[in-house]
């Protein structure tokens, strides 16, 4: 190797010769970074999303290859974040392809001290059993004034920051009207 290619490996010596003296330019890059591609290029599928973490709604880019999602980044389009992304939503990816993300829903029976796994069925059909038995427990037909009541207080629903107002107002009629549910509220903001 000559003297004359060890100066030009030498990033300083690039900077003062390219007159880039913020190495901000080609001089910054090495034979490894030059290598280097971006995690979305691969990707043969791209879907807008909006981030789970807070009620902000900051639009994300989910980018997958194979049905595997390879990225998760700010949408630049979404006039919320505009591409930008805090640390948690940032973080994103790792709720779906994570390790320790459970893929499997888990029950503990009350005083348990171990979780089991149950089908998606048996689940549903325990929530649905409690939601019927709670409403029976606890229905209202008359306050104690006398006036109709048709409804009940042993239920709440709280809408998450990823449904929208349309989504959450429809949860709302199916509360109310459906099973007499009083106490709903969402922190919807998209």
């Amino acid at each position: 190797m000559t003297l004359r290619d060890l100066l030009n490996a030498w990033p300083v010596y690039r900077q003062v010769r390219d007159r880039d003296l913020l190495a901000k330019g080609l001089t910054a890059r090495s034979a490894a970074t030059a290598a280097l591609r971006p995690r979305t290029q691969d990707a043969d599928t791209v879907t807008r999303s909006v981030c789970p973490f807070c009620a902000v709604g900051c639009g994300q880019l989910v980018y997958s290859r194979d049905g595997q999602v390879t990225q998760i980044e700010g949408d630049p389009d979404s006039p919320i974040s505009r591409g930008r992304l805090c640390a948690r939503g940032s973080s994103t990816k790792e709720l779906v392809t994570g390790p320790a993300r459970e893929l499997k829903v888990k029950y503990r029976a009350p005083h348990a001290a171990d979780w089991q796994e149950l089908a998606l069925e048996e689940a549903m059909d325990m929530i649905a059993d409690r939601v019927i038995a709670t409403r029976a427990a606890t229905w209202q037909d008359r306050t104690e004034d006398g006036a109709p009541a048709n409804r009940t207080l042993g239920l709440a629903s709280l809408g998450g920051a990823t449904l929208d107002n349309e989504e959450n107002h429809l949860l709302k009629k199916l509360l109310t009207a459906g099973l007499g549910v009083v106490c709903v509220e969402n922190q919807a903001r998209i």
